[in-house]
């Protein structure tokens, strides 16, 4: 007999690609969603026949016991997502991301899961892991205002001194810099306490920055490869904030759905805190580039706007050994090897260019400086 799987937002980008990936692999699947339009536009998702979905607020209790009925096991991905419109829409990120989870885990009292695993995100991080050029780890980089206004967008030591960037591990203490960090943090440690006072076994997933097909072109709040997308599709810059050499980890969305399987099933994954990434780095501009040559533009450079959103960082790319170790993770699915595929679906899809929008939106509220 199958297992059956809860996924809270199933019906977004990550969502029914785990989604495929459980009905795949043998579960059966049911969806909680409530189909918000910054996400997925007027156009209802597509259905599959095999899904059971209940569409309702993650914050309506007795929508969410509906959902849970029968579920031996939850993927928790609902939640609002961005970090720059985190930093205005304050109740509504708390509302979602916070007490949904609350709902959540008061509905799994009474009908308790076997395992949940609940999406986090690396921006609880902030800035990630450093070297001082003695080879130390430098794991409490902040970025100075003074410094910024000068255009030094590099973190530095105590003494002003620069510091290396280098792959961040789980150990890297966290430092929440956006409303959206505080609140997938919150998410976070909610889950796994939970999980040590209820016989539930929970795990949490630090999700870096993920891309592919089926992402909300239209959404500017959505990631950074989406959102190039959307401009490049429009004959339009991609605008990048400071000055494009800040450095990510971009991971396919087909591995992150792997990931979330993997975390259901692995033996010694409950009560941990697991990165998952590609274990790649690139700096925002080279993003912006590769993109503009596979989808044929490579006229259209990035438009490079020397200023900052608040709530951003720098630099932060992950280790995934802990992945690796624990879940038998390995990212099957590079940026480079994939972006043709990306680039195709973009042309095939087409999309409303809002990062106009989303900038304005930013400066209004004097969150760009």
């Amino acid at each position: 007999m199958s297992k059956k799987a809860l996924i809270t937002g199933g019906c977004g980008f990550i969502g029914r690609q785990v989604t495929d990936e459980l009905l795949e692999n043998g579960y059966s699947v049911s969806v909680l969603d409530n189909l918000v339009e910054q996400v997925h536009g007027d156009a209802a998702p597509p259905r599959d026949d095999r899904v059971v979905y209940h569409i309702g607020d993650i914050r309506d209790p007795e929508c969410v016991k509906t959902a849970l009925k029968g579920a031996d096991f939850v993927v928790h991905l609902a939640a609002e997502v961005g970090v720059g419109q985190s930093m205005y829409e304050i109740a509504r990120y708390v509302g979602v991301n916070e007490l949904g989870t609350g709902v959540l885990l008061e509905a799994l009292i009474e009908n308790p899961v076997e395992r949940i695993v609940v999406a986090s995100s690396m921006s609880v991080y902030g800035e990630g892991l450093y070297e001082t050029a003695e080879g130390r780890r430098f794991d409490r980089a902040r970025r100075r205002k003074e410094r910024l206004r000068a255009g030094q967008w590099d973190p530095a030591d105590a003494d002003g001194k620069p510091l290396a960037p280098i792959a961040t591990d789980e150990e890297k203490p966290v430092d929440l810099a956006s409303i959206y960090a505080l609140t997938k943090y919150a998410q976070e440690r909610a889950v796994l306490i939970f999980g040590e006072a209820y016989p539930v076994e929970a795990v949490a997933l630090r999700l870096f920055n993920v891309f592919g097909p089926g992402q909300a072109l239209s959404n500017p709040y959505t990631g950074v490869l989406a959102n190039f997308a959307s401009r490049l599709a429009n004959d339009q810059r991609p605008l990048i904030f400071e000055d494009g050499r800040q450095k990510r980890d971009f991971v396919h969305v087909r591995d992150v759905a792997r990931a979330f399987r993997l975390a259901l099933e692995a033996k010694d994954a409950p009560g941990q805190v697991i990165n998952v990434g590609s274990g790649n780095a690139y700096t925002i501009r080279q993003v912006a580039e590769i993109l503009a040559d596979a989808m044929g533009l490579p006229e259209i450079e990035p438009e490079i706007l020397d200023k900052m959103r608040s709530g951003d960082i720098r630099h932060c790319f992950a280790d995934i050994s802990k992945a690796h170790d624990l879940l038998g993770f390995e990212p099957q699915h590079r940026l480079e090897d994939t972006v043709a595929e990306f680039a195709e679906w973009v042309r095939e899809t087409g999309a409303v260019d809002n990062a106009a929008q989303m900038r304005k939106q930013l400066e209004e509220r004097g969150l760009v400086s």
